[in-house]
């Protein structure tokens, strides 16, 4: 059964259609199932009220038709039971009819990239890609190497010049004097600042007293 679904539209269509009238048979069975189990607990019912009258062939009249019915719910379980082992069987077969489709398309799509991208193309590329990185690289150290004048510097030398530079700096710093100490300003006590005299003025009197000493004078 797995070997005709899987692969073909058009069976798949048919499982389709098949899990679909199983369901429908399903809950036909069902309803008949309650049907039957309505009818056994009315016998039952009857075969009560039989047995209250002192009505004994009656009663087991009812009791032998609830049997009957007990063994159509019994054969309906079977029916019901065999329906659900061909639905789950139908329905993994579905499941890997899906699957099997998702991996033949996926395969497919992969040999079509294969066919697009060629090994000998992604080779070829590869190496026209280290070759242009490989150019580039060359004109970078071209550009950076220096020209003219430039170019007959010796390195060594200008190593030497820059030596005697740094040791002329550091002669220099040695022979520099060292800084006067700062001298610590003196501070007086509280209160016993030293007094200034204070210049006192002449008064008008005195002025005019030194003026007729010095016309005495002459």
């Amino acid at each position: 059964m797995f070997s005709r679904l899987l692969g073909k539209p058009k069976e798949q269509t048919s499982a389709l259609a098949t899990i679909e009238k199983l369901y429908e048979t399903l809950e036909m069975l069902e309803k008949k199932e309650k049907v039957l189990l309505k009818k056994s607990d009315a016998e039952i019912e009857k075969a009560k009220q039989f047995t209250k009258t002192k009505n004994k062939r009656a009663a087991i009249q009812c009791l032998k038709r609830k049997r009957l019915y007990e063994q159509q719910i019994e054969q309906l379980g079977n029916f019901q039971l065999r329906i659900h082992d061909q639905i789950i069987l139908l329905e993994g077969a579905k499941a890997t009819t899906e699957t099997v489709d998702a991996l033949r398309t996926g395969a497919s799509a992969m040999k079509a990239m294969q066919k697009a991208v060629n090994i000998d193309d992604v080779d070829k590329t590869m190496d026209e890609i280290n070759e242009q990185t490989e150019n580039m690289k060359q004109i970078q150290e071209a550009l950076a190497t220096p020209i003219g004048s430039a170019a007959d510097f010796d390195e060594d030398e200008l190593e030497a010049e820059l030596e005697e530079l740094e040791g002329a700096e550091l002669e220099e710093q040695l022979l520099q004097p060292a800084a006067a100490a700062p001298v610590a300003p003196v501070h007086a006590p509280a209160g016993r600042l030293p007094t200034r005299p204070t210049p006192q003025k002449n008064t008008a009197e005195e002025d005019e007293l030194a003026a007729l000493q010095v016309e005495m004078a002459l």
